[in-house]
């Protein structure tokens, strides 16, 4: 392969907001993945081995490893896999290669790493993310995003020796330098959002004892949401995790100073194990839209980050981040940014990248590679102060061709198609689902705010909204442009958006047992569709919706209409909180406290066993 330097590969910017893009093409019948009509590698996922000669690269549009030699800068070897690679561990003498493979039920493949022989096959859980290999190299930890819990491998037997709880959609993880403590970073929270919860809206890091598995956990910052990354200082002191914090509790009337989402790195104390601080990555009058990836130089000198959502790379000197963090950043006004302090500082530098769509990256030496999801790519940036030179481009391929809905799904996860690029759209909806946050927009006045919700089967179900305020999803698509993007966009792209939109399908449910109903949920079925219960009149089959709006008595007192509209039950195990403003956490919460669909003379005539078997059933579709 070719190196050229500086080479500007053509096509759109492009960037990678779905966390492995065949994720929504997850068929609920067979699990099969991907989309025949397009050829993409999609690197998402790259690690270095430990003498730094060589990396190894996740591309997961292929499903398919690449061994890219440093010092040639050529792919040296190949590796195909049983499913999409989504997570890749060495072990500690680099011999050992571990990759997830994501399927309902998952798999881990081991894989020699000089030889590039795949060598074992470890069952896993639903969408097996992020292996870790214990110091010692005994032991394999593995995220199963969708069981919600992290699986504990003997690697001597292949046994799971046991699967220890997280809180919700756990995504990636890291382990202390004497593997005794593990800090699993959730993707999203897992509360309720309604404006009458008292309680802290964010993830929370799950925090595991290794030797006991007892469990304990970090709250986030308030409004924060969509993990995808997560790195030790060299001194492993502390952690650095990449996200989007969100203003969700004021009307986004503005995109400015980050009124409506900032984009940060938060700062964990390893040893207290307690949050310290977020720092701001944004400007003042740009932003830094949809952090991702993050490492650290081996000096300990400098955290580096990718935004997936402006192509670029920050590179931040680590010496703002051990005590007084960002206290001279975050501005005390309401969601303000100061950047009196970054101006022409030397502490932090925003760098373009030549590819589209970054993701995770690897330090080796002064060289960071970053690996650039749509345009099959690696871009390479040398932070020694006497290279200096400027990033060059590293081609794994050809210079992919998009189809109309790839360029849907750059457009839906670009945020330099906003003002001042500080959001994309997927920074509400990631992976185009939800970010559980309650969002008070303005096309229904001021007060009535309305839990996110997901995007899949948006254009088959309309109207849009949970009011109707929209009457399909193309005029929401075109709304969300103006009103939340703030720019005025050409007609086309959101015609790709639609495409892209049009495309989602749904992940096969965690609650299913090799795809089928289990017992229970075969008996809540009966129930789901019976006369006595009646779900099936609001939520026929298959899109469970009958489209249309219903009063469901769940008026607040600020919202001008008694009527909702109805919503797809498809994937709604993963669209927590419920009902239109979030107010409950868990369908069972949704049905035996709210009575929903279930008015008192029906619902006492269920027994606990067929409340389980509904709640079952409706988690299974």
């Amino acid at each position: 392969m070719v190196n050229t330097r500086l080479l500007h590969i053509p096509g759109l910017r492009l960037f990678a907001g779905i966390l492995f893009a065949v994720m929504p093409s997850l068929s609920a019948d067979d699990g099969d993945e991907g989309y025949v009509d397009e050829d993409y590698l999609g690197p998402s996922a790259i690690i270095a081995s430990p003498d730094g000669t060589t990396l190894i690269i996740a591309c997961a549009d292929a499903k398919q490893l690449m061994w890219l030699d440093v010092d040639s800068e050529e792919i040296v070897r190949k590796l195909d896999l049983p499913a999409t690679p989504t997570g890749l561990a060495l072990s500690a003498e680099g011999r050992r290669l571990a990759v997830t493979c994501a399927l309902p039920r998952s798999s881990i493949a081991l894989v020699d790493s000089a030889t590039g022989e795949l060598t074992q096959r470890i069952p896993a859980g639903h969408t097996a993310m992020c292996p870790i290999f214990s110091p010692d190299s005994t032991r394999l930890y593995v995220c199963n995003r969708f069981d919600n819990n992290i699986s504990v491998i003997d690697l001597a037997s292949g046994e799971t020796l046991t699967r220890v709880a997280a809180d919700r959609e756990p995504v990636t993880a890291t382990l202390t330098p004497d593997g005794r403590t593990l800090f699993v970073v959730n993707h999203l929270p897992n509360t309720r959002t309604d404006t009458d919860f008292p309680g802290p809206v964010s993830p929370v890091v799950t925090v595991i004892d290794t030797v006991t598995f007892e469990v304990g956990k970090i709250q986030l910052p308030f409004g924060s949401h969509s993990m995808r990354d997560v790195a030790l200082s060299p001194d492993g002191k502390f952690a650095y995790l990449p996200h989007i914090a969100s203003n969700f509790d004021r009307p986004p009337s503005q995109v400015e100073m980050g009124w409506t989402s900032l984009n940060v790195v938060s700062v964990l104390d390893v040893e207290k194990r307690t949050f310290v601080e977020s720092i701001g990555l944004d400007e003042l009058f740009l932003g830094a839209g949809n952090p991702w990836g993050v490492g650290c130089t081996a000096d300990g000198k400098w955290i580096c980050i990718s935004h997936a959502g402006t192509d670029e790379l920050t590179v931040l000197d680590r010496s703002v981040a051990k005590e007084t963090l960002s206290r001279p950043y975050l501005s005390s006004q309401v969601a303000g940014l100061s950047d009196g302090l970054w101006g022409n500082s030397s502490i932090r530098r925003r760098i373009k990248l030549l590819g589209h769509g970054p993701r995770e990256l690897a330090v080796v030496g002064s060289k960071i590679y970053i690996a650039e999801y749509f345009t099959d790519s690696l871009t390479v940036v040398d932070l020694d102060a006497e290279a200096d030179g400027p990033p060059y481009a590293v081609p794994l391929g050809p210079t992919p061709v998009w189809t109309e809905r790839r360029r849907g799904e750059y457009l839906f996860n670009c945020a330099t198609i906003c003002y001042q690029h500080w959001q994309s759209c997927a920074s509400c909806h990631p992976d185009g689902r939800t970010d559980s946050l309650n969002w008070d927009l303005l096309n229904d006045g001021i007060g009535t705010f309305k839990n996110t919700k997901s995007m899949l089967l948006a254009h088959r179900t309309p109207p849009a909204m949970s009011e109707g305020v929209r009457e399909d999803a193309e005029a929401a698509v075109r709304a969300g442009m103006t009103h939340i993007l703030f720019e005025t966009r050409p007609e086309d792209e959101a015609e790709a958006v639609d495409e892209y939109l049009r495309s989602l399908q749904a992940v096969p449910s965690p609650y299913r047992i090799d795809g089928r109903l289990s017992k229970r949920a075969e008996r809540g079925a009966e129930l789901f569709e019976s006369s006595e219960v009646g779900c099936y009149r609001c939520h026929p089959a298959p899109l469970y919706t009958d489209r249309r709006m219903h009063d469901v008595d769940t008026r607040t007192r600020y919202e001008r209409s008694d009527r909702f509209d109805t919503p797809t039950l498809v994937e709604v195990w993963r669209t927590a909180p419920y009902l239109h403003d979030g107010r409950y956490k868990t369908i069972r919460e949704l049905l035996v406290d709210g009575r929903h669909g279930l008015p008192d003379v029906r619902f006492e005539k269920l027994t606990p066993q067929q409340i389980d078997d509904l709640v079952e059933y409706v988690l299974s579709l």
